[in-house]
């Protein structure tokens, strides 16, 4: 796929490099990659693969661009808040390379959906934030062999490596099973730098093209971590495990399945994702104003970080957050009405099953947190 003029000038500091010269750049031209988010990760690796020339990017994402992605989704901008993310990415990436194709896909990623996608790119970069997606690319990756860029990111922590089918080991290889739901918060109940996915994206993308091109060491078999409060890199080498249910000589899984099951995750109306029992009884935020409107008696637990309450709060509550609850119980009374509430609902459904496991009888959590709150019931709370 030989260069035009234009792309000749545009590309010329690549070309005058031994590593990657004419053959090179037109080996970027002809890729197809595909990339699995256009969030925190996917936006930097985009923008970056897109400057470098790569010929095709399939981007897949069924979200839209809210103002808290801005602090770190550098391919969208203010005027793009409620657009869908895919088409977003796609305006922002014709600016810098207009000769790069950009293939949208404005959907969620499903066991029914995957082969259909990935099967006309050559590689898969992942830039989701949850296991269930994560396993579901691997065996995907796994079953039709292409190469899957993964990197993850949490606070000031990262990490990236290459699973690369019959070149070395699979997700599953390095995770054999995931975590309980609940126990790894995500981005938007931790927080995340927002540098921090740039700096993992930009590998992910360097990963990609040393692949595309033939050149230097994937980080196959080799697991990069970065601490940035440390400002530290080490590297974690892995290998391929004999027993691998996907990926070795005697496979036990051969086709995709029931990934949100596997996670630990439940269907239908009582669907949870963080993990706490399914009876714990909820309140919705339209009858805690009710009850606060007619001055019923309850104690009101907010089990957030104290550098959440600074950002908002709701009137009356008591700051006991969740890693404290254990110590802090005996300042709650097991005869009252309690509600406790956290940012969506998830850490509060903990406090609320361990406060009924302590004998608390009278224990509800509030649906939706403090989110739902802002939402329906005080606009001048700030969401965050």
């Amino acid at each position: 796929m030989s260069l035009t003029q234009d792309e000749i000038l545009r590309y010329s500091r690549h070309l005058i490099m031994p590593e990657v010269g004419m053959e090179g750049q037109e080996k970027l031209k002809a890729a197809r990659v595909l990339l699995i988010g256009t969030g925190g990760l996917g936006s930097p690796a985009a923008l970056y693969l897109a400057a470098a020339g790569v010929g095709t990017l399939g981007l897949i994402d069924f979200d839209v661009v809210d103002f808290s992605n801005l602090q770190r989704q550098i391919i969208h901008s203010t005027k793009s808040v409620n657009k869908p993310k895919v088409e977003s990415a796609r305006e922002r990436l014709a600016e810098i390379n207009p000769n790069v194709r950009v293939e949208i896909h404005n959907e969620r990623l499903t066991r029914d959906n995957i082969l259909r996608i990935i099967k006309d790119y050559s590689i898969i970069l992942d830039g989701t934030d949850n296991f269930q997606t994560r396993y579901l690319v691997n065996d995907a990756c796994v079953f039709t062999g292409k190469p899957f860029v993964y990197g993850s990111i949490f606070r000031f922590d990262g990490q990236a490596t290459v699973f690369y089918p019959g070149k070395g080991p699979c997700y599953r290889c390095l995770f054999a099973e995931p975590p309980p739901p609940g126990m790894v918060p995500s981005c938007a109940e931790g927080g995340v730098l927002g540098i921090l996915p740039g700096v993992i994206g930009v590998i992910q993308a360097t990963e990609v093209v040393k692949l595309i091109l033939g050149k230097g060491e994937p980080l196959i078999g080799r697991l990069l971590l970065y601490d940035a409060l440390k400002m530290s890199f080490r590297e974690v080498k892995f290998r391929k495990n004999p027993k691998c249910p996907v990926c070795s000589e005697h496979p036990t899984v051969k086709e995709l399945i029931d990934y949100d099951a596997f996670c630990g995750l439940t269907r239908g109306e009582e669907k949870r994702t963080d993990g706490a029992a399914k009876d714990i009884q909820e309140i919705e935020v339209t009858e805690l104003k009710k009850w606060m409107d007619q001055k019923k008696k309850f104690v009101l637990v907010d089990v957030r970080e104290p550098s959440e309450y600074q950002i908002n709060r709701i009137p009356g509550s008591k700051l006991i957050p969740l890693g404290l609850l254990p110590e802090k119980v005996h300042e709650l009374d097991s005869a009252d009405e309690i509600v406790v509430h956290c940012h969506f609902g998830g850490r509060s459904a903990k406090a609320a099953e361990f406060l009924g496991k302590m004998g608390f009888k009278k224990v509800k959590n509030l649906a939706g947190g403090i989110d739902a709150w802002s939402q329906e019931i005080d606009p001048s709370c700030p969401k965050y």
